[in-house]
């Protein structure tokens, strides 16, 4: 879908103490996306933050913001995570029952409609919803917690999904374990956006902007596979 790399930092890595002035201080150091990730503690075994944060840091910045539910049941609060701000809501094929359904409210909220998928799930259980959606998002550790190690097998799914995808203007994502050593294995197998916690936050604001450089140049150095053509 690009030709460059979207980084986007999760604030499931931030000093929540402090939350606002992590967003900008990511933001003025080069982060592209804030990547925000919702814990119910009931679909994944950690429990983070709501539609009301999300509400109180839209104003720290104009970059867009990436919302990863991991949350079940989805659907009753789709409106409340739009009505927050968030320009992309994903939510895991594995937390909805009907998956179209929720693809669609998403989109009839203004909003753009990601999928995500575990690194168990296969990726034919999205076949049918491609149309309905403008982001994937796979997952390269199992979801609940930050700073687990990237799982290698999922790089060879990034590539069966973007032979899916085909010329379909969508984009991929990658969740977990992304670091400089990781970040051009996905990149060279098709990944458009690169979240990333640990990697970023580590370190404390004066190292954000190397550690986003250092990503950027990992990935954008890898081979690239040929762009998509917009539909």
């Amino acid at each position: 879908m690009t030709d460059k790399i979207i980084i986007a930092p999760s604030v499931l890595s931030a000093d929540f103490s402090c939350l606002g002035e992590e967003v900008e201080a990511v933001c003025r150091a080069g982060a592209d996306w804030i990547h925000l990730d919702v814990m119910d503690g009931h679909f994944v075994p950690n429990i983070t933050f709501g539609p009301p944060v999300i509400k109180a840091i839209r104003n720290r910045t104009e970059k867009v913001f990436d919302c990863h539910l991991m949350i079940e049941p989805v659907d009753s609060f789709l409106a409340a995570f739009a009505d927050a701000g968030c320009h992309y809501i994903t939510v895991h094929a594995e937390a909805t029952t009907h998956l179209d359904r929720s693809l669609q409210a998403i989109r009839d909220l203004g909003c753009k409609a990601g999928v995500s998928l575990n690194p168990s799930t296969p990726e034919n259980v999205i076949e049918y919803v491609l149309d309905r959606l403008d982001l994937v998002l796979l997952m390269t550790v199992n979801p609940g917690f930050g700073g687990q190690a990237f799982i290698p097998s999922v790089i060879d799914k990034v590539a069966r999904v973007k032979t899916m995808i085909g010329d379909r203007p969508i984009m991929i994502e990658i969740d977990g374990g992304v670091t400089p050593e990781t970040a051009p294995l996905v990149s060279r197998a098709g990944a458009d956006v690169l979240v990333a916690g640990s990697a970023i936050f580590k370190g404390g604001a004066d190292r954000y902007a190397a550690n986003i450089s250092a990503l950027r140049h990992a990935a954008n150095n890898a081979a690239r596979p040929p762009l998509q053509k917009e539909r």
